[in-house]
């Protein structure tokens, strides 16, 4: 038994008359990361830190994120508030240059003013930094993403530096991993996902707690949604390593919060910013693009831990839970002029507790980079799931790094060429979607019957529209009224029609 696991299960030993000590939260986000794990029955990658975390978390199986790209999602994180809500409506960095609202009053800075101590140890992708303010930051904004993002031993140190210089306040530590995400459109030298950096070849640098983990590519378990092809396989076997890079950066940073004795009063999350980047994962509100792994541990919730969840749980779920940890309130407050901000989320510690009847979740998505216009909204409720995809008439846009990527270039090819895809769909159909997409999860776990127009399914398409339209007036989309209506807030009704023929 791993020691910090050992630590863990012997700190939930403890007699009741002891003292309870300051309650922390530590948050692992992986980048772009999927369910390749033991703890999600992969039995193909070897992930033994991310296993002894599952048993003794509860593990969600119906988590979603509230928008697949990773900007928005972590605004998202980090504010409770959907990307429509809060402003983050794209990616953050350079010529996209997307940012929350002023006013948005996010995570770090409500447990700032709590008195609780906060700090971030990797990517990070937000701003402005008057929104997300911490007060310990090693990120793409004053280091080097791939030190603070992928060296494993750079991040143990930093770690180790951020426990060292705890005072008496409780702390919320963000530790957000570059890995698994591509690097292929950034630092090609590194590999397709930057597997090769840091493994001690000439010129890739070597991070000394890293053992690399390589993996052919008739070893890897493909995703229904991606093609069985040579090019995608050897894609998934450098996501693997990466993913095995990243699981012991897990390990060693949860062994550096029990050598600091704060293993048994933290709270700690793992979970994922939005799909893997391959056909129908990150920027798509498909299933496949919003599934996300979470793993949550409580050192106070023991009875269940190692259970599966199949309640319903999403990102927007982590703020009000975080907050809930600390027993701190939301603030009331508006963001644009007297219409008070509610959250839509809820905590998810009573699923520590006993199973919950949660069955909806909810997805928002309006750009990913600032050229990818594809508004798209959508809710799963239960086994079936509606999408609304606004820009219908458009092609589905395709980002740049996945653009290069071995998959999609070998997809490209063999759509040109006439060659067999060996996926479940054609480029034109991923290309040219219906304005309204209803599946059955149940029945088509690979949402490849749309269900919309069927009347059989007229009521569950009727009531999971009315379900989604609400939850957009009561989080004040501006997109609410669109593509057919144009929003006007002072006329009544405030939806007023086009007649542009959609």
């Amino acid at each position: 038994m791993r020691l910090w696991a050992l630590a863990l299960l012997l700190g939930a030993l403890r007699t009741a008359g002891a003292p309870a000590p300051a309650r922390n939260v530590l948050l692992l986000l992986a980048d772009d990361g999927g369910f390749e794990s033991g703890a999600y029955n992969n039995s193909a990658i070897r992930t033994p830190n991310l296993d002894a975390l599952a048993r003794r978390s509860v593990v969600f199986q119906n988590a979603f994120t509230s928008v697949s790209s990773c900007s928005p999602s972590r605004a998202s994180i980090l504010t409770g508030l959907p990307q429509h809500q809060n402003g983050m409506y794209g990616l953050h960095q350079d010529v996209h240059h997307f940012n929350s609202f002023d006013s948005v009053r996010s995570l770090p800075r409500l447990l700032s003013q709590a008195r609780v101590r906060t700090g971030i140890i990797g990517k990070k992708h937000v701003g402005p930094e008057a929104v997300y303010p911490f007060d310990f930051a090693y990120t793409e904004e004053n280091s080097s993403v791939l030190q603070v993002g992928r060296n494993i031993t750079r991040i143990k140190a930093l770690v180790r530096h951020f426990l060292q210089s705890q005072d008496e306040r409780p702390f919320f530590l963000y530790v957000a991993f570059h890995d698994p995400h591509r690097c292929g459109h950034s630092q090609p030298q590194y590999g397709a996902f930057c597997e090769k950096f840091g493994n001690g070849e000439s010129g890739m640098g070597w991070i000394p707690d890293w053992k690399p983990q390589l993996y052919r590519p008739e070893q890897v378990q493909v995703p229904h949604f991606v093609p069985d092809t040579p090019a995608a396989r050897a894609d998934l076997a450098a996501q693997y390593t990466t993913i095995g890079r990243m699981d012991q950066g897990i390990g060693l940073v949860l062994e550096e919060l029990r050598r600091a004795g704060f293993l048994n009063s933290t709270l700690v999350i793992y979970t994922s910013d939005n799909g893997i980047p391959f056909p129908s994962g990150r920027t798509n509100l498909y299933r496949s693009g919003t599934a996300e792994p979470l793993l949550i541990s409580s050192p106070e919730h023991t009875e269940r831990w190692g259970q599966v969840s199949q309640a319903f749980a999403t990102l927007l779920d982590l703020t009000p839970t975080i907050l809930d940890w600390f027993s701190i309130p939301y603030p009331s407050y508006s963001i644009f002029g007297t219409k008070r901000v509610q959250l839509t989320g809820k905590s998810l510690l009573p699923a520590l507790e006993s199973e919950q009847p949660w069955d909806t979740a909810f997805s928002s998505q309006s750009h990913h980079e600032v050229t990818m216009y594809y508004p798209m909204r959508a809710i799963q409720h239960q086994q079936f799931r509606l999408i609304h995809n606004l820009n219908y008439k458009m092609p589905f846009p395709i980002d740049q790094d996945f653009y290069i990527s071995p998959t999609f270039q070998d997809l490209l090819n063999r759509t040109r060429a006439g060659q067999p895809t060996h996926w479940n769909k054609t480029l034109h159909q991923y290309y040219y979607r219906d304005r309204w997409e209803l599946f059955d999860c149940s029945r088509d776990p690979t949402e490849s019957q749309n269900l919309a127009t069927d009347p059989r399914y007229a009521a569950v398409f009727q009531l999971l529209r009315t379900q989604l339209l609400k939850w957009q007036w009561d989080t004040g989309d501006p997109w609410v009224c669109a593509p057919d209506a144009v929003l006007e807030e002072k006329l009544s009704p405030q939806c007023r029609p086009l007649h542009n023929e959609l």
